[in-house]
């Protein structure tokens, strides 16, 4: 045997359960698992020298193919540098397995480098936290080794989806001898779970069809979601069929015209208590807008069913009254099915109030409307129209990723583009950290044309994402520099202060110039309409990674976006 063996199973283990991307930031003391998963030959590995930009493109790509992703590091602070994104995923319910390398235990705290309290490091932040022994001479510990790897897949892998991690002490010598046999043990032990079905009872769904039938207005909000054809198909039917409003973010990924997306224009009202809810239900994780949920906090419905996979009851609405542990898709086209049937086998119309459905879609179509004029009659280049003429101006498939802060705002304002595959945004923790390499990792997995739209000071925070070997060419990068975080120019609080510049909105005068020169990517530019017009072809035709920088002046962009909102409270219905 090897005198690592169980480093070089755990690998094969992770194979065995059909993992296939690694993440590796190099390190010495991680040295044994870096060569297992390079040296077995069915691992597409990927090596990123930042751990906190290693984090996230592991997260980005796990975002894409539902599958664990390993992260590799080192032992000491190079694990702490994995924490931003591990909670990200965690919120966000995406599937890691976090592999860090660590020194024995006995050597804490005796001026040995490198070496912290890494066990339990990622905190209530991880599904589940293991650590294996540093020792493997016994077979127990072998065994034990085996079995506590394919657990922490199978925590990863199982519904709802999560970070896993397992601390490994690792005692030296850890780099192998030119003689040592390196391969996997014979009888090695894939261990799989099954996941079980999750469906309702004949009893308990007579329970919710009885609260359904005496609810005279229904209203459906989803939040972030991945893309699903099933699920917009059948909200798409309820909507169309029943009268139901159905309202959600551009993260909710809710395909087609049915859904109203325009209700940051006009919740805000004081008068829109006719739009309260006999019975709300909600589905998906975060809502961007805080419109929408003050509209539910202070229009408290008389019943609220929460449908989703979660393990933690969470309320943002503090309303729930029925939360369903199933997934959303099998839960709409099973209400479905039995309400039409039942409507069917009764000769009978929906008894829910059509008028409310009607008076959710008029107000999201006037709003639609003014929004675009507003739009029309702009003359200059800020950010909303930066955004609005350059997705406009692509006409082919592709997924889109948006960093936050205001760029998630915005493009939840304009609404769900066309073309667009998908929507994704750091929506866990809602953090700039980690924008730029969530989508490098996206576009190395997805396989199509992918748009990351992102503000100056989250992309310059995050450019490490780019120390990368090799880039992928699908990627097309936006960058909306205002020269600050003109967030803080938008909401409530700091506009006004005079310390507002210096300690909040941090003016600058950097460029993605230089990054791109750096890492040998396409540079575009523009400072005024004519001139984004003018490259926005060349841009989007060229068929490696590019970047345009579209200039801004933080103060048009705070007058515009204050504008629309001024419009749009006093707009009359």
């Amino acid at each position: 045997m090897a005198i690592l063996q169980p480093i070089i199973d755990l690998a094969a283990i992770c194979y065995g359960h059909g993992i296939r991307h690694v993440v590796i930031s190099p390190g010495s003391r991680s040295a044994a698992l870096t060569l297992a998963f390079a040296r077995h030959g069915g691992f597409k590995t990927h090596v990123c020298i930042d751990e906190r930009s290693a984090g996230f493109i592991a997260m980005g790509m796990a975002q894409q193919i539902r599958v664990p992703v390993v992260l590799i590091c080192t032992s000491g602070s190079a694990a702490y540098n994995f924490a931003p994104a591990v909670s990200e995923a965690f919120f966000q319910q995406i599937p890691l397995l976090i592999l860090t390398a660590d020194r024995p235990k006995e050597w804490l705290h005796q001026y040995d480098g490198q070496t912290i309290y890494q066990n339990d490091i990622y905190g209530k932040h991880v599904k589940k936290a293991f650590e294996l022994s540093p020792d493997y001479g016994h077979k127990d510990v072998q065994w034990s080794i085996s079995r506590t790897v394919n657990e922490a897949i199978n925590v990863a892998a199982a519904l709802p989806y999560g970070p896993v991690h397992i601390n490994i002490p690792i005692r030296e010598p850890f780099y192998p001898q030119a003689s040592e046999t390196w391969k996997q043990s014979a009888n090695l032990r894939i261990i799989k779970r099954q996941e079980p079905d999750r469906i309702l009872s004949p009893d308990q769904w007579m329970d919710i069809l009885n609260e359904w039938d005496d609810s005279k207005k229904i209203l459906i909000a989803i939040g972030q979601h991945g893309p699903d054809e099933r699920l917009s198909r059948v909200l798409a039917q309820i909507s169309d069929e029943w009268g139901i409003p159905i309202v959600g973010d551009c993260i909710s990924n809710l395909n087609g015209n049915q859904f109203i997306g325009n209700h940051d224009l006009f919740l805000s009202f004081p008068e829109v208590t006719e739009l309260q809810p006999d019975l709300l239900i909600t589905a998906g994780l975060s809502f961007i807008s805080k419109d929408l949920k003050n509209f539910l906090r202070k229009n408290t419905p008389k019943q609220h069913w929460h449908i989703g996979l979660d393990n933690i009851l969470a309320d943002p609405t503090q309303s729930v009254s029925r939360f369903l542990p199933i997934s959303p898709t099998y839960f709409f086209e099973s209400l479905f099915e039995k309400i039409d049937y039942q409507l069917f086998t009764q000769n009978v119309d929906p008894e829910n109030d059509e008028a409310f459905g009607l008076t959710w879609s008029a107000k999201n179509t006037v709003s639609g409307r003014l929004k675009h004029e507003y739009l029309e009659n702009l003359t200059s280049l800020n950010d909303l129209t930066g955004i609005d003429l350059s997705i406009k101006s692509l006409k082919s498939s592709y997924q889109l990723h948006v960093a936050n802060s205001m760029s998630i705002r915005y493009l939840n304002m304009l609404g769900m583009p066309e073309h667009v595959s998908g929507i994704f945004s750091n929506r866990g923790t809602s953090g700039i950290d980690g924008c730029v390499s969530t989508a490098i990792g996206a576009a190395m997995v997805n396989g199509q044309p992918t748009v990351l739209i992102v503000g100056d000071v989250a992309f310059l925070y995050d450019r490490n994402g780019f120390l990368n070997k090799s880039l992928p060419e699908n990627l097309k990068i936006i960058v909306l520099n205002n020269a600050g975080g003109n967030i803080f120019r938008m909401i409530d609080g700091p506009t006004g202060l005079p310390e507002m510049e210096e300690f909040f909105e941090t003016r600058h005068s950097f460029s993605a110039r230089r990054t791109c020169e750096d890492s040998a990517i396409s540079y575009f530019k523009a400072s005024d309409l004519e001139e984004l017009e003018s490259v926005l072809l060349q841009f989007w035709t060229g068929q490696s990674i590019s970047l345009l920088e579209i200039f801004t002046d933080p103060y048009e962009n705070e007058k515009v976006w204050r504008e629309l909102r001024r419009q749009a409270r006093e707009q009359s219905f």
